[in-house]
């Protein structure tokens, strides 16, 4: 469901954005190619005869590049949530780079364990800890050799730290102020849901990506479970939010945020309740919502899933997701919460 005021949804547009998005993520194909192999080998080698590592199934080029850009954004969300839950990281044997792969392993900047007031809090954030670095260990199963190391990342607290400055650029803090998320659990929440929503919708747009079969049902699994983990953020937020609501303006704070770094599709959306009404016109009231639903469906309701107007829930392109976690509109190759960039082939964020 969405924030904002939708217009009604035309056949034929739908089609062209349809199209021009199968032909973004040729486009995605052909780039890599161009990267791994050179221009030249392009033409000369299809994706499906190049195979990498030594995991359960043959990959293509293509698969191994899409799985390793999954495996940077699990390092990043399994050592958030195993420091605030164990304070200690992930074992350095999930970290270190395949015997097929060249890249460096970094260090995590920050991180710490959280003091949880609330035991329910806590029992999440162990069992989406545990999930995570299952992911980790998992992705790194299936490339085998071709897995790429951790890269550098920064999940700490300073004033100059990745998450103050989300923090800063979502209103929850002054410019220069310093976001603590391992400071008491409402600062967790708003932390971890920073990083499930992309995760999702990463997943989601990933998922186009790959050619195997096999690993596309590794993809589905892997975004089923991230689904999980934000419905998890979003309702303790949610409910949280009836007796602090600045809990859910921050969230929609965080939402709004992370619109304005991945392009210029209102696409995103926080957690305050949100009217579903029959038809939206000019004078509709900001917030309402017109699904495709009966009239009797219609009146306030939560925002626990966001979802489209067809009850779906949008994906993100790789470079959409690196504008997020780079903190940045502008097509780089590091920042934010990767200091020195993704380990792998997809490292550039998209020019917004």
């Amino acid at each position: 469901m969405t924030d904002t005021v939708m217009d009604a949804v035309d056949t034929d547009a739908a089609l062209i954005a349809q199209l021009e998005s199968r032909a973004e993520r040729r486009n995605e194909r052909r780039e890599f190619f161009r990267t791994a192999l050179g221009a030249g080998a392009v033409a000369a080698v299809g994706a499906a005869a190049v195979t990498l590592g030594s995991g359960a199934a043959a990959q293509s080029v293509n698969d191994a590049a899409t799985l390793n850009f999954a495996l940077n954004l699990e390092y990043l969300e399994a050592q958030f949530y195993s420091y605030a839950v164990t304070g200690a990281g992930l074992a350095n044997t999930l970290l270190t780079p395949g015997s097929a792969s060249t890249t460096t392993q970094g260090a995590v900047t920050g991180g710490r364990q959280v003091s949880f007031s609330d035991p329910l809090v806590a029992q999440y954030a162990r069992e989406i800890a545990a999930d995570e670095v299952a992911h980790v260990t998992y992705l790194r199963s299936l490339l085998g050799t071709a897995a790429v190391a951790q890269p550098a990342i920064d999940i700490g607290s300073t004033a100059t730290s990745a998450f103050s400055v989300a923090a800063a650029a979502a209103g929850l803090v002054a410019t220069g102020a310093a976001f603590d998320p391992y400071a008491r659990d409402e600062n967790f929440l708003l932390a971890a849901f920073l990083f499930e929503d992309v995760g999702v919708t990463a997943y989601k747009g990933a998922a186009t990506l790959l050619e195997s079969k096999i690993y596309l049902d590794a993809a589905a699994g892997l975004l089923a479970a991230e689904a999980y983990h934000a419905s998890i953020i979003r309702t303790v937020l949610y409910r949280k939010g009836l007796d602090t609501l600045s809990l859910r303006t921050s969230a929609d704070g965080i939402s709004n945020a992370r619109d304005a770094l991945d392009g210029t599709t209102d696409d995103d959306q926080g957690i305050s309740p949100v009217t579903l009404t029959a038809t939206l016109t000019s004078t509709t009231v900001p917030g309402s919502y017109a699904p495709q639903v009966p009239t009797a469906l219609l009146g306030l309701a939560s925002n626990i899933v966001p979802s489209a107007a067809d009850g779906t829930v949008f994906g993100r392109s790789i470079g959409a997701v690196l504008n997020i976690v780079y903190l940045t509109r502008l097509s780089v190759s590091k920042g934010g919460f990767f200091p020195n960039g993704l380990n792998g082939s997809y490292v550039t964020s998209s020019a917004n």
